[in-house]
Parts: C-alpha cells; sequence; structure tokens
C-alpha cells in the first residue's frame, strides 16, 4: 500500500518518539510538523526529520500534501482540533485521553462522519502483541473465570507540568486513569457502578485537579476492578488480572518492553513470550520509549485509512472510554458511587 502522509499538531516530547517509530514503517511517513511559532516548528521538524514545518496548526491543516493528522496536544484541546482537522478533510489520531466528557468524544466522531473520515484514539498499548496476548488468554480460560483486574499508573512530576495545569485538562485520572480504565474495561466490559477517592492538587495552576485517585469498579459477572494513579509518586506501571485458577502479571503493561507476560496456575509460574514468531518485529531491547508501540498503533491506523476498513477501536469505544473516565472523576468528587451511563458499544446507540 501507498504510506499514509502523517502530519502533526505541536512540537510535544511525545513527537520526538512518534517520529523514531514512523521512521521504520513502510505504512506511515510523517511529512510535517505544525507549531505555533514558525521558527521552533522549523527547528522541531529539522530534529526528528520531518520534511514540512508549518508556523500555525490551521496552516498544516490546509496542506494538500497529508492524508492523516496526529493531535497530541494538551487535553483541553483535543476535541477543538480534532474537529477542525476532520473539516479540513484529514484522518485523526487523537492522543489519549481522546476527549474530556462523552458528549465531546462523540462531537468528534459526528465530525468524522459528516466528512467521511477516520477518527481514532491514542492508546497505543491496545494494539500491541503483549495486550493481544493477555486478551487471548482471558479470552481461552487460561486464569479460569476472571474474577477481578488490578493495574496501576504513577509518575512524578513537578507543579507547573502540564499534567498538572488544569486549565490545559491537567489530573491524574485523565492523565493516567484513562490506561487503568481503558485495560479494565479491554479485559471485562463496561462497569456497572464506580467508586474513587481522590486527592486534589495544591500546587498552584494544578486546583481543582485530582493528584491522586484510587477507584472500585463493579463489572458484569460479579468482576471487580481497582485502580489507582498519581503524579507525585515513583514510577509504577502494573497489571493484574487474576481468575478462579490462575493469574497474569503484566511488568509492563503500557509500555510494553518486557517481551513476556508471566501466568500463574496450579503453583507454577511462566513466561510467555509476546511476540514468539516475530511477526510485529519488535525492538523492546534497543527502545527504552518502546517506538514498537507506536509504530504499530500507526500501522493500524494508516491500514485502515488507506484500505477504507473500520478500526479496531472505534466511536463506541472511545464514548464508552470517556464516560468511565468521568463516571470514575464524579464518583471521587462527589465521594459516593456513580453509574456510568449504559454501553454505547453494548446499546448501539
Amino acid at each position: 500500500m501507498t504510506p499514509v502522509r502523517w502530519g502533526m499538531l505541536s512540537t510535544a516530547g511525545i513527537g520526538r518518539v512518534v517520529a523514531a517509530a514512523l521512521k521504520t514503517s513502510p505504512h506511515a511517513d510523517l511529512v510535517a510538523v505544525g507549531g505555533r511559532d514558525a521558527d521552533r516548528a522549523r527547528r522541531y521538524a529539522d530534529d526528528i526529520g520531518a520534511p514540512a514545518s508549518f508556523g500555525s496548526y490551521d496552516e498544516l491543516l490546509a496542506h494538500d500534501g497529508i492524508d492523516a493528522v496526529y493531535v497530541p496536544l494538551p487535553v483541553s484541546m483535543h476535541t477543538e482540533w480534532t474537529v477542525r482537522a476532520l473539516e479540513a478533510g484529514k484522518h485523526v489520531l487523537c492522543e489519549k485521553p481522546f476527549a474530556v466528557t462523552a458528549a465531546d468524544a462523540a462531537r468528534c466522531f459526528d465530525a468524522a462522519e459528516a466528512a467521511g473520515k477516520l477518527c481514532v484514539e491514542g492508546l497505543m498499548y491496545r494494539h500491541h502483541p503483549q495486550t493481544l496476548l493477555v486478551r487471548k488468554l482471558v479470552a481461552d480460560g487460561a486464569i479460569g473465570r476472571l474474577a477481578h483486574v488490578r493495574a496501576a499508573l504513577t509518575v512524578d512530576v513537578l507543579p507547573g507540568d502540564i499534567r498538572r495545569t488544569t486549565a490545559l485538562g491537567g489530573g491524574a485520572s485523565l492523565d493516567l486513569g484513562c490506561y487503568c480504565v481503558s485495560a479494565i474495561r479491554l479485559l471485562a466490559g463496561h462497569p456497572l457502578r464506580v467508586h474513587a477517592s481522590r486527592v486534589l492538587d495544591r500546587a498552584e495552576g494544578g486546583e481543582g485537579a485530582d493528584l491522586r485517585l484510587a477507584a472500585t469498579l463493579e463489572l458484569p459477572d460479579d468482576v471487580l476492578a481497582q485502580f489507582d494513579v498519581a503524579l507525585d509518586f515513583p514510577r509504577r506501571d502494573e497489571l493484574e488480572v487474576i481468575g478462579t485458577e490462575g493469574k497474569i502479571t503484566v511488568r509492563d503493561p503500557w509500555l510494553c518492553r518486557t517481551g513476556y507476560v508471566e501466568l500463574e496456575r496450579d503453583g507454577e509460574t511462566r513466561r510467555l513470550p509476546v511476540d514468539p514468531d516475530g511477526a510485529f518485529g519488535l525492538t523492546f531491547a534497543d527502545d527504552p520509549d518502546n517506538a514498537d508501540a507506536y509504530r504499530i498503533e500507526f500501522e493500524a491506523a494508516s491500514h485502515a485509512i488507506a484500505q477504507g476498513t473500520t478500526p479496531l477501536f472505534g466511536r463506541a469505544d472511545a464514548v464508552d472510554q470517556a464516560e468511565v473516565v468521568d463516571a470514575v472523576r464524579r464518583a471521587a468528587a462527589l465521594r459516593g458511587p456513580v453509574a456510568p451511563a449504559p454501553s454505547v458499544a453494548a446499546t448501539g446507540q
């Protein structure tokens, strides 16, 4: 297939990882960067090897040599620029969390349908063979009946960081909780009820956002799930999937760099390789940022764009994801249980 030509809105740090990932992909080319300052955008483009740069986002969207746009802007800007990119006739891959509310997520997909373009939420780990293996083990009954999922993601960032800036969509539940919620939903379905507690950020600029949050989710078939996130803890990346007959432990669930998952059953622990046949061409041993996960994500999106097929995760998934993350945030604010709206994926609405 002819490579999809990608433009990137923003000169954010994650763009360097994405640029490195696309250099190894035969199906996706990063051809341009758009920033708010022409000189900075040019320097950034030169640094990451993008042929073209633009001094505004609108200029990039108006360029005919771009098929699709990657949006790694601050969370508060996701909906606006996703919609504007779609209205400009570009396909969109928008970084997580895709939207703050389910209504905003639906608005983006309404724009995609009106434009006849694809819109994808960027939770890259979901496309990685590590995640595919975990899902298969659960589906095949390797741990018996699924009973509990536990996830964690914590980082330590200073006040003033974009992730701790309320006006830009900061907060632990949005920036980090989206990973944990998506994994729980991927494995156990749409929550029936959520409970959560939070510690508010008291740093200047972070007022009103959650610095730390812990949640319990009640899911169908008597499955329970728990997760915790924080923006002032040492780095923790954890996922445990517990069944009636065993447990799956994923040591690096979000960046997917270990190359294996652990399966415990009948008193025995086995390390199962995530890509035993080398089909995904993983290079994690030489890749601390794991550009592999982003390469695989962009290749999946590029294939869907080029072939006109439905992405693995589309409108229903993105709307449900935003609804559950918002329900967790509401439960923490209300200090009481919240029932998310029914699953769009299940009801077809």
